[in-house]
C-alpha cells in the first residue's frame, strides 16, 4: 500500500457508458458525424455514377445504332421501341455524369449533386427495371449499384459550419 494520497478528480463525475465508470479512458470518441465510411462512400457513389452514366450513354447508343442488339427475352408489359430506350439512356446517362462529376468536385455543387444524384439514381433504379428484357443480367447490376449511390447519398450528413 502507498503512503501518497489517493488524488479525486475534480468536478462533477460523468457517466462513462463504455467502460461503466470504472474511471479508464474509452477507446476514443467516435468519428465525427459526415465522416469515416460514409464520406468515402459519397466519393464512391460519385465515382459509381460518374462511370454508369458513360456506360448508360453506350449502352443507349448501342440500341440507338441497331436495333438488333438487344435481343428481348420474353414478352414484356412495358415494351417500348429500342430507339426511343436509347434515347432515354443517352439523356439519363450525360446527366449522370455531369452530376456525377459534381459529387466528386464538391465545393457549391456538392448540396445540388447530392439531391438530384439521389432523384436521378432513383430514376435509373426504374429505367433498368424496365429494361430488364433487352438485358437482364447488367439491369440487374445497375440496380444494385444505383441502390448503393442512394444510400451513400443520403446516409452522409455533412458538418454545419
Amino acid at each position: 500500500m502507498s503512503d501518497q494520497p489517493h488524488s479525486q478528480p475534480q468536478g462533477p463525475r460523468v457517466w462513462d457508458p463504455s467502460h461503466q465508470g470504472t474511471g479508464s479512458p474509452g477507446l476514443g470518441s467516435p468519428p465525427p458525424a459526415g465522416g469515416g465510411l460514409v464520406a468515402g462512400g459519397v466519393v464512391f457513389g460519385g465515382v459509381l455514377m460518374f462511370v454508369s452514366g458513360f456506360l448508360a450513354v453506350f449502352q443507349g447508343i448501342a440500341a440507338i445504332a441497331e436495333n438488333d442488339v438487344y435481343a428481348r427475352v420474353a414478352e414484356y408489359a412495358y415494351e417500348m421501341n429500342l430507339t426511343a430506350w436509347g434515347w432515354i439512356l443517352v439523356i439519363v446517362g450525360v446527366v449522370a455524369v455531369l452530376t456525377g462529376y459534381g459529387l466528386l468536385s464538391g465545393g457549391e455543387w456538392a448540396g445540388w449533386a447530392r439531391i438530384s444524384g439521389i432523384a436521378l439514381a432513383s430514376l435509373s433504379l426504374i429505367l433498368q427495371f424496365l429494361f430488364l428484357p433487352y438485358a437482364p443480367f447488367w439491369a440487374v447490376i445497375q440496380i444494385a449499384i444505383d441502390v448503393f449511390v442512394i444510400w451513400a447519398l443520403s446516409a452522409y450528413r455533412p458538418r454545419q459550419a
